[in-house]
């Protein structure tokens, strides 16, 4: 699975006039505004990726699965590689929701310090009327196949033990058994807790910097996110009212004889409006608000990301202070400072990955929604505009493509 824009260029779009009434020439379609991002240098780096890549995987066919104790989604997970370290170049295997969590689980406490993509959340959205309808699992797998797919591009993520017990065995129950018991992982978490609550006697400024970023990009997020969802609702509320609102002139000329053509006219304009309205809405759905809420998400992981660096650097510190009034062992001091040192190299290296992956997403997915901005506004004022206003209309979606412009490029500024 690679990551790639949509190709603006072959899209339909509704072609106007070269010329107003007045005679001047029309203004330029704001889409060389867009073309104007793509280029050629970002197209050679997923060429790139892909030659570099060696495991591929396809997360699809989800089934339902109905007991007398429980309902739950199976997925197909099928795995295509040239790694030397598979004994086979393809795979094929089931997996329910719980099976990602147990990867995702170990591979936070194999890797603390690395970046590991989100998961989709557990429970039902609140859009989601039903836990199993068509739309939910759909979005569910799209998620679940880019958090496997995230994984397989990781340099280090990619070799571990784990993934490829997921990717290849048929039952990973007896792989569960071998991890670490409720006791096990009880005393971690408490002792997690002790070194939270203890705190750190300082903190590397690059850390500290590092903090203040992923505070700031979760608060700008959780506030793109949130207006972006209040958008759609209103634009299904404008559709609703179009769908009633046509349907009354089609009516109307029925006993309007002089006035019938001009009446189906509109009528067939507040239709087409309707169906364009309809598109930006499955466009904002299906490509803006995912990739939003992704990165919501992994907000929330890279907090937790900070917080096991700083729990590892508090126990070495408690460690240390405890080996200067001789009551700890030396070697384990030792032990914890090589591990600090790790835990900050890791981040270190994941943290930049991280930013350049996370640009390149949502410059996507705002480049992609100003192009089918620029395309609704453009359609919807051919269908209501003559063409002495179609430059006023145009100007319009020159200002909003502007606008998201402005925000594809705004996680370079931050």
């Amino acid at each position: 699975y690679i990551h790639k824009q949509s190709d603006l260029n072959e899209r339909t779009c509704v072609e106007p006039n070269t010329s107003l009434a007045d005679g001047n020439p029309m203004p330029n379609s704001p889409d060389s505004m867009v073309n104007q991002f793509r280029l050629d240098e970002e197209n050679e780096e997923e060429q790139q990726g892909a030659i570099n890549k060696d495991i591929f995987v396809t997360v699809d066919n989800p089934e339902s699965h109905i007991s007398a104790i429980e309902t739950f989604i199976t997925y197909r997970v099928v795995t295509r590689t040239t790694c030397s370290e598979f004994d086979s170049s393809e795979y094929e295997v089931r997996r329910r929701y719980q099976d990602f969590l147990w990867l995702k689980s170990r591979l936070e406490e194999n890797y603390p310090t690395l970046i590991i993509h989100p998961l989709p959340e557990k429970f039902v959205m609140k859009s989601m009327v039903e836990r199993f309808n068509d739309d939910f699992i759909e979005t569910r797998r799209k998620a679940l196949h880019r958090f496997l797919n995230r994984i397989a591009d990781h340099p280090i993520l990619s070799c571990s033990h784990h993934f490829k017990v997921f990717l290849t065995e048929e039952e990973l129950a007896p792989h569960r058994k071998l991890g670490p018991g409720f006791l096990s992982r009880m005393s971690e978490t408490m002792r997690a807790m002790a070194n939270s609550v203890r705190g750190l006697r300082s903190k590397l400024e690059e850390f500290a910097v590092m903090q203040e970023y992923v505070d700031d990009f979760s608060n700008k997020m959780c506030s793109v996110d949130k207006v972006t969802n209040r958008i759609i609702k209103e634009h299904r509320e404008y559709m609703d009212e179009l769908k009633q609102y046509g349907p009354t002139y089609f009516q109307w000329a029925e006993s309007e004889e002089l006035l019938a053509e001009p009446l189906k006219g509109v009528g067939s304009c507040v239709e087409r409006c309707s169906k364009e309205t309809e598109e930006q809405i499955q466009h904002l759905s299906e490509v803006l608000v995912p990739t939003l809420h992704e990165y919501v998400l992994c907000a929330d992981t890279l907090k937790a990301v900070m917080r096991r660096r700083d729990n590892i650097q508090a126990e070495f510190e408690a460690k240390n202070e405890a080996l200067a009034s001789r009551t700890t062992d030396k070697e384990m001091v030792d032990d914890l400072a090589d591990r600090v040192e790790q835990a900050n190299n890791a981040l270190r290296g994941d943290w930049s990955r991280w930013r350049t992956s996370m640009r390149a997403d949502l410059k996507s997915a705002f480049i992609s929604t100003a192009a089918k901005n620029v395309d609704y506004y453009e359609k919807v004022s051919l269908t209501y505009c003559p063409s002495s206003l179609y430059a006023v209309c145009l100007q319009t979606s020159r200002t909003l493509a502007s606008w998201f412009f402005r925000a594809a490029l705004l996680p370079h500024r931050c």
